[in-house]
């Protein structure tokens, strides 16, 4: 559960800043990820997801 947390926490982290230091580019990320399908949304986060798993599984392993 610690772990969850301290990802979670890195997330947060990662993605203020980058609104931080780019909101203009942020906020067209947001606009063409509104505009794009959802199955190519779901496709990606998957893509995302198993790309994620693969790090964390390198890393801890």
């Amino acid at each position: 559960m610690r772990d969850a947390l301290v990802a979670i926490g890195l997330l947060l982290v990662l993605e203020g800043a980058l609104y931080a230091l780019f909101p203009d580019t942020m906020r067209r990320i947001a606009t063409q990820a509104a505009q794009t399908p959802g199955e190519r949304l779901r496709v990606i986060g998957l893509i995302s997801a198993v790309l994620g798993v693969g790090i964390v599984w390198l890393v801890r392993g």
